[in-house]
């Protein structure tokens, strides 16, 4: 027993350093992922896609109460991604709200444009441009709901799985810093208020639970999952009571190598008096394709 004891504490030295390199490589690579993860539509200069979003409200035991769904395609305008509506509710759009939309969606994103870029580079905006935007386009942007920041430490490897055909490590993301800033309501508040807010983030940090797929050869994530395990410290309990909110994005690769979103859910289920509501909000992105610029809708 004396030996083996003495095994044991001579082995330890070499246990735990195998396990901090595991980890060291483990946060090597997800700072790689989280540095590319934003980058992958700038690699086709020139593709556009069509968008559902979804939006239902179910009570209790499931019964519909309202839904939404709307039809969208893009494609680039002006050197930048426009939004076009083409249906609500299965329902055509007519062709004054949609150049309408199209123009007012262009504009705030030629000031958005204007606004970030230098002023050597705010000429690039021009007619005559294929892509020349520099902030990810909205369809990316709200694909990506969760903003991970790289936390040294804060993720686990907990396994391997086969996704949608990749070989992807399974890791675990325990988030301090997930959410964060100050509610913008209480700024320039009382000392007591910015403690409030404080803990509150704390407390959300605290409850979720971040899963990502992620597939290392690409350094890409190729499926995020987000849950709030436990959210009873949320005011107003007496009122509302929020049991569960989930969301989960999907990516895929329309093309070699380039990897874009598929698919966004957000899910929540409520309860009031009442009884146990359910929201639901979707974002699907399919039928990427090269664009065509020559038959690009033009406004007169």
């Amino acid at each position: 027993m004396r030996r083996l004891f003495a095994a044991l504490i001579a082995a330890l030295p070499i246990l735990f350093a195998g396990r901090a390199i595991a980890q060291t490589d483990l946060d090597a690579l997800m700072r790689d992922v989280l540095t590319r993860r934003d980058e992958n539509w700038k690699k086709l200069q020139q593709y556009v896609l069509d968008e559902r979003e979804s939006i239902e409200l179910r009570g209790p035991s499931q019964t519909p109460i309202w839904g939404e769904h709307r039809d969208y395609t893009w494609f680039i305008r002006n050197g930048l991604f426009v939004r076009s509506p083409v249906k609500v509710n299965g329902a055509d759009v007519s062709e004054s709200e949609r150049r309408k939309y199209e123009a007012d969606y262009l504009k705030r994103m030629e000031r958005r444009e204007h606004r970030d870029a230098a002023p050597a580079d705010a000429a690039s905006l021009d007619p005559g441009a294929i892509l020349s935007q520099s902030r990810q386009p909205q369809f990316i942007s709200s694909a990506y709901l969760l903003r991970f920041k790289f936390e040294q430490g804060k993720f686990a490897l907990v396994g391997r799985e086969t996704l949608d055909g990749h070989d992807t490590l399974r890791v675990e993301y325990y988030p301090e810093r997930l959410f964060t800033g100050t509610d913008r309501r209480r700024h320039g508040g009382s000392q007591q208020d910015r403690a409030y807010d404080e803990e509150f983030r704390r407390l959300m940090n605290k409850v979720a639970l971040v899963t990502l797929w992620v597939e290392p050869a690409a350094r890409q994530i190729v499926r995020y999952t987000f849950d709030n395990v436990a959210l009873d410290f949320l005011p107003a309990q007496w009122l509302m009571h929020v049991d569960e909110i989930t969301a989960s994005m999907d990516m895929s690769q329309p093309f070699p190598d380039v990897w874009l979103p598929r698919d966004m859910r957000i899910d929540a289920a409520l309860s009031i008096v009442a009884g146990q509501f359910y929201l639901h909000y979707g974002l699907d992105y399919h039928d990427y394709r090269q664009a065509d610029v020559s038959t690009k809708i033009k406004i007169q």
